[in-house]
């Protein structure tokens, strides 16, 4: 089965629907659902099943979303090494972070990249929630905590200690609690990760974990918001280190319970299982790494 006809598999993963990936191609949605139903009868299996709402892939169709990823890069990694040469890199990278981490850490990663190699092209999904790589098309994300799919690989960024903070107006106010239990009787600033509400929270006592149950007023899909009401003294949040150390440094936010702090977690850059990346990926992988002193 041809080339193209693997490309427009992976658009239609990609965008979600046939006729918005036929569009990219400058294709019909009739034509398209040929070409779907041409490559299902080639490989003898249901790759996609459509709604009227979505679409979802299959496990064959998984299968193949990896498979055509790795062929396509290999395709281009040879297209660049002869028509290009090998010391130009070209072509897309997309990739997803945290809002925070993404926008004080890797968008100046990104500039950089991008002015030494101007045929190559960044996508930066940046969401705190779960994203779907296989299905959004990511080349890699940057993820904390541990990783839990085993159809990825991992590289580590070192680790991502949490950090629960205030406004020092908001301690005037309220005072700083003295132990974890004492967050019960404090405002705190709550993340949700999909249809996971961020309320309990790890703290260390006596050598054990300890998990606090809290609450607050505020709840936000958006760790860039929820450091934003911090700052603005609204209540306490915990936070991942690299969102807020520029913040303790200046004063802005002051760290609570620090005697209690949990151990950190990982944070590490995860991507698809596949034998072959093309360079420009590689490349800007490894700037992050460097950056994160891996």
């Amino acid at each position: 089965m041809g080339m193209d006809h693997l490309a427009l598999f992976l658009r239609i993963v990609e965008k979600g629907g046939l006729a918005v990936a036929g569009r990219d191609f400058g294709l019909s949605p009739a034509t398209v659902s040929e070409r779907l139903a041409a490559l299902e009868k080639h490989y003898g299996a249901t790759l996609i099943v459509r709604s009227t709402r979505a679409i979802s892939l299959t496990e064959e169709g998984r299968v193949l979303v990896s498979g055509a990823r790795r062929l396509l890069a290999e395709a281009q990694e040879i297209e660049s090494r002869i028509r290009l040469g090998t010391e130009t890199i070209s072509g897309p990278v997309r990739l997803s972070a945290p809002v925070d981490l993404g926008r004080r850490y890797l968008v100046p990663i990104v500039d950089a990249f991008l002015a030494e190699h101007p045929q190559a092209s960044v996508e930066l999904n940046l969401a705190d929630g779960y994203v779907d790589m296989v299905g959004q098309g990511l080349d890699f994300a940057i993820r904390r905590g541990m990783l839990a799919d085993s159809r990825l690989r991992s590289r580590s960024l070192g680790a991502n200690r949490r950090v629960a903070c205030a406004a020092a107006a908001y301690i005037a106010l309220h005072g700083a609690p003295a132990h974890p239990h004492d967050l019960a009787s404090h405002d705190c600033l709550l993340m949700r990760f999909g249809q996971h509400l961020d309320a309990d929270w790890p703290f260390l006592v006596d050598g054990k974990t300890l998990r606090v149950m809290v609450h607050g007023r505020r709840i936000a899909n958006d760790g860039s918001l929820i450091r934003q009401w911090c700052l603005a003294g609204h209540g306490i949040a915990l936070k991942s280190i690299h969102d807020v150390q520029d913040d303790l440094a200046s004063g802005a936010l002051v760290e609570l319970l620090g005697d209690y702090s949990a151990k950190g977690s990982s944070l590490q850059i995860v991507y698809p299982d596949s034998a072959v990346q093309p360079r420009r990926v590689r490349l800007l992988m490894e700037r992050i790494v460097l950056a994160f002193g891996g």
